[in-house]
């Protein structure tokens, strides 16, 4: 998972982009914006259009403090640059400034989250407030005050999507857009400093939030587990399900117990005695908590998991009234470029596809059993589902005991994908590597000279097969970061259309996991299992993506609602979602299993870049069938941040489409 989150909110929000023409009324005058008009278009009557646009956003936002109508006109006159290249000269000459302002802001951000998110011991209240501290809070103010972002509007104005979409391979016109999209609202510090500290409450809550699997208890009161497994939830909690197929009635028997805490999570019935300690045996099925052998009685979590998510919805929300548009929209049609009704239509005409319910026929097949609940998450497709983990675990251990030996050993994962030597060091020098508190992230740098950041969990005795897994994800995002900024032509360009398409070359990676060990498998199975295992993933994370759109439409039309009130309206959506499109697969009906996601409380609205990252990855994964990985690999992430439909028909010359996986699975779909 790409840590985008921090990022985006300690640098990326002052420069939301707002499509509605205005949001408020304008303190310059229409005359006032005439006159400017026509004492400038003699200027430049060829770029009269694009002069326009650059003096009305340059109107909406100016505010009283920032000077008289005349100031205005005078600060338009004096600042408009009509000759292409003094304005290319300025461009590039801007462009080094926010590449020093915004790598300097995210390494001070870096540093003060380090203890938040790297396992360095003990975490002390100091540090959950110190990572709550935004840098770039004030930013945004202080660019308006001394008029540089009225600079940048008036001669890099926004553009509207469909006009980005008609720049094709026009590079300075792509980055002359994404200076235009840097300042078109004004959002106060300190709701930007609330939507922070949000944040950083909501990370740390779930950092803490371990399982000692080795105290559950199944129905009929047996330990399951090893004495020492610690799970995160929900990251560890699924993993660990998805460990025991092929493990007979053994593995189904602890694949329940998980699922039955999850439950208990879900609905906040869980103790709290039993969260992030190993002092108590706890038995999710009668929720019975145990110490030293004797039943206490244990104290429910309640609603603390919907206070954390009310939190963030509080702070996104308060920062509409100076953008225009809700938190969905701006996730949507502005950070992804994407509406959210487009999304929502992908993802259902995929979850209601017929196809569905052939690959959940095979996956009930392969089980030998009907379907239940946490089988969303079957991972029988691929080869390691048939391997045993703790094998796997013994060979990850003694290639990364820490997180030295995983960095060390960087260059040659690379040159195992196909990257040449000198290309492998290249990248693999920009990347650091980080055991982390949580189950693991990429933060990737924000300026030339500074290194992308690897985190996944590291126990004592080192980086278990689980660890390895994500950290080859993870490994996929910082080749992504580091190409996308140290390769791209244009610094305004820097990164991907949105966080779907780094998460495809994430997954891309991933899926290479067992590759890059020398790992292979060799008697390959009838049929295609890599196109079932990307389809049952698929359909797994896009009702995920789904329950996610909805719990925060439910907030926009429940503004006031209590916690208890979110939990009853979660507990509901998910139910509603499952009956909808699951129980038709499994044959079950109200499994809530859909609501355990952590990403819902501590990345608001992230879920869905992971449902287009899949389609993403399996286009790029056809269309790299018989091509250089390598070399198709860096020519596709220096395309930079692109509209997503010119980036995937740039990479792949097709549209982005769930067709191709539909047909993969059942033939040939009519248009």
């Amino acid at each position: 998972m790409k840590n985008l989150f921090a990022i985006i909110f300690s640098v990326i929000i002052p420069f939301m982009t707002v499509f509605a023409d205005t949001f408020k009324q304008s303190e310059i005058t229409l005359p006032a914006i005439e006159k400017v008009t026509a004492d400038l278009s003699g200027k430049n009557p060829s770029g009269k259009m694009l002069m326009e646009k650059g003096i009305k956003q340059t109107a909406r936002l100016w505010q009283p403090q920032d000077g008289t109508e005349d100031e205005f006109i005078r600060f338009c006159m004096d600042n408009y640059i009509s000759d292409p290249s003094e304005k290319e000269a300025v461009f590039l000459k801007i462009s080094d400034y926010m590449e020093a302002i915004w790598g300097n802001y995210n390494e001070m951000s870096l540093q003060l989250q380090k203890n938040v998110h790297e396992a360095t011991g003990t975490l002390l209240k100091i540090d959950e407030q110190f990572a709550a501290y935004s840098p770039s809070t004030h930013f945004s103010d202080d660019m308006y005050a001394n008029k540089l972002a009225f600079f940048i509007t008036l001669n890099f104005p926004e553009y509207a999507q469909e006009e980005k979409e008609l720049l094709g391979n026009n590079r300075l016109g792509w980055a002359y857009a994404r200076l235009g999209d840097m300042f078109t609202s004004r959002i106060p510090a300190e709701l930007q400093q609330a939507v922070t500290k949000a944040n950083s409450d909501a990370d740390v809550y779930i950092a803490g939030y371990n399982i000692y699997a080795g105290r559950l208890l199944d129905k009929s009161g047996k330990r399951l587990f090893p004495e020492n497994m610690i799970l995160l939830s929900h990251w560890n909690l699924r993993d660990e399900i998805k460990a025991n197929y092929h493990k007979g009635k053994t593995g189904l028997n602890k694949q329940q117990t998980l699922y039955e805490a999850m439950k208990r999570i879900i609905s906040q019935e869980i103790p709290k005695e039993v969260i992030n300690s190993g002092s108590y045996d706890w038995n999710p099925y009668t929720n019975q908590v145990c110490l030293s052998g004797k039943i206490i009685a244990g104290n429910s979590e309640n609603t603390t998991r919907y206070e954390v998510l009310l939190n963030n919805f509080r702070a996104l929300k308060a920062i509409d009234a100076y953008t225009g548009n809700t938190y969905i929209e701006r996730n949507f049609s502005e950070d992804m470029e994407v509406p959210v009704h487009e999304a929502e239509k992908l993802f259902r005409e995929y979850l209601s596809a017929p196809e569905m319910k052939t690959v959940g026929k095979i996956v009930a097949a392969r089980l030998g059993r009907k379907l239940q609940a946490f089988d969303i998450w079957y991972d029988g497709f691929k080869l390691r589902s048939s391997l045993n983990e703790d094998s796997l675990s013994s060979i990850t251990r003694a290639l990364y005991p820490d997180a030295g030996a995983l960095k060390k050993d960087l260059p040659n994962i690379l040159e195992k994908l196909g990257f040449t030597k000198e290309r492998a060091r290249y990248l693999a020098e920009k990347i650091d590597v980080d055991a982390a508190r949580g189950s693991g992230h990429a933060w990737g740098a924000a300026q030339k000279g500074d290194h992308a950041h690897l985190r996944t969990r590291i126990p004592e005795g080192g980086l278990d097969y689980k660890g390895y897994n994500i950290a080859v994800h993870e490994f996929g995002h910082n080749v992504e970061q580091t190409l996308s900024l140290y390769d791209v032509d244009y610094y305004m360009l820097n990164g991907v259309p949105n966080t779907a398409f780094t998460e495809a070359l994430a997954f891309i990676f991933q899926k290479r996991d067992l590759d890059i060990l020398g790992i292979k498998n060799q008697s390959p199975e009838e049929g295609n299992p890599d196109v079932l295992d990307k389809a049952w993933s698929l359909f797994e994370i896009s009702g995920v993506s789904l329950l996610d759109i909805s719990i925060w439409k439910w907030m926009y039309a429940n503004p006031d609602a209590t916690p208890a009130q979110l939990k009853e309206a979660v507990a509901r959506l998910s139910k509603e979602i499952w009956n909808e499109y699951y129980a038709p697969v499994f044959g079950v009906k109200d499994e809530p299993v859909l609501a355990i996601y952590s990403h819902i409380l501590s990345y608001p609205l992230y879920l869905s870049a992971y449902s287009f990252g899949q389609i993403i990855e399996f286009q790029l994964e056809q269309y790299l069938q018989g091509k250089d990985f390598a070399t198709e690999t860096d020519r596709i992430y220096r395309l930079g941040r692109l509209t997503p439909n010119q980036w995937i028909l740039q990479a792949t010359g097709k549209p982005l489409s769930v067709k191709p996986l539909l047909e993969a699975i059942g033939g040939k779909r009519e248009n």
